[in-house]
C-alpha cells in the first residue's frame, strides 16, 4: 500500500496532556477532553485505506482502544516535536513508502474527507499542510523525505506555520494549504457546545 498515515498521540495521563486547557478547567476535565480527541481521531482514521502508524509520546500501550490489527504502534523519539516527527517519517520512508501524512490528535474539526483530500493533493504537489488557527499545523504530508522542514523551526509556537511555508518557498517545494482548522489548546478553542458538554461531565463526577 502506497499511502501512509502517521498519527502522533500523547498517553492520556492527567497532568501531562492539555496543560494550557487544564490551567482553567482542571486536570480531570482536560484529560477527559483529550480522551475525546483521541476517540475522534481513531473514529475518522480506523477505516482509512492506508497503512496507519501510531506513535505514542511516553510509552507504548499494546492493549488499548487502538486495535493492533489496524494500527502499527511505535514510540516517539527525540527531544522536541520536530525531531520526533522527523524520526517517525524517516522510519516510514525507509520502508519505501510514498505519500505520507502525519497528523496530531488535537483537532475535533479534522475529518476523514480532509485527510483524503490531502492524499489527492500529493498527486500533484510535493508538500501538503493543514494550517491550524493557532498558526501551527494539524497535518503535514509529503511524497519524499524532506529533512529541511524540521530544521530551524520554533516548534510549539505561533511561528510554526509561517516558518514551514517559508522553508517550502526557499527550497522550491511545491506546497498546498488545506482548510484552516482549530486545534484544542486552551478553553477558548472549545466550541460553546463542547464547553457545555464538558462542564456537565465535570459536574457529574
Amino acid at each position: 500500500m502506497s499511502k501512509v498515515l502517521i498519527i502522533f498521540i500523547k498517553n492520556p495521563v492527567a497532568g501531562k496532556v492539555k496543560t494550557r486547557l487544564a490551567a482553567t478547567v482542571g486536570d480531570t476535565t482536560a484529560v477527559e477532553v483529550y480522551k475525546n480527541l483521541l476517540h475522534h481521531t481513531q473514529n475518522i482514521t480506523h477505516l482509512m485505506a492506508a497503512d496507519k502508524f501510531l506513535f505514542y509520546a511516553d510509552f507504548l500501550q499494546r492493549e488499548d482502544e487502538w486495535p493492533n490489527e489496524q494500527f502499527i504502534k511505535h514510540l516517539q523519539k527525540g527531544n522536541d516535536l520536530g525531531k520526533r516527527m522527523h524520526h517517525a517519517l524517516e522510519q516510514v520512508f525507509l520502508n519505501k513508502y510514498k505519500n505520507v501524512l502525519i497528523i496530531g490528535s488535537d483537532c475535533f474539526e479534522l475529518t476523514a474527507a480532509i485527510i483524503e483530500e490531502a492524499y489527492l493533493v500529493l498527486e500533484d504537489k510535493n508538500i501538503v499542510i493543514g494550517p491550524a488557527k493557532n498558526d501551527g499545523c494539524y497535518l503535514l504530508g509529503m511524497k519524499n523525505p524532506q529533512p529541511c522542514l524540521f530544521k530551524n523551526v520554533s516548534w510549539s509556537t505561533s511561528q510554526v506555520l509561517q516558518q514551514t511555508i517559508s522553508i517550502c518557498t526557499r527550497e522550491h517545494l511545491n506546497d498546498c494549504l488545506l482548510p484552516t482548522l482549530t486545534d484544542i489548546d486552551d478553553e477558548n478553542d472549545l466550541s460553546v457546545e463542547q464547553k457545555i458538554y464538558f462542564k456537565l461531565k465535570k459536574s457529574a463526577q
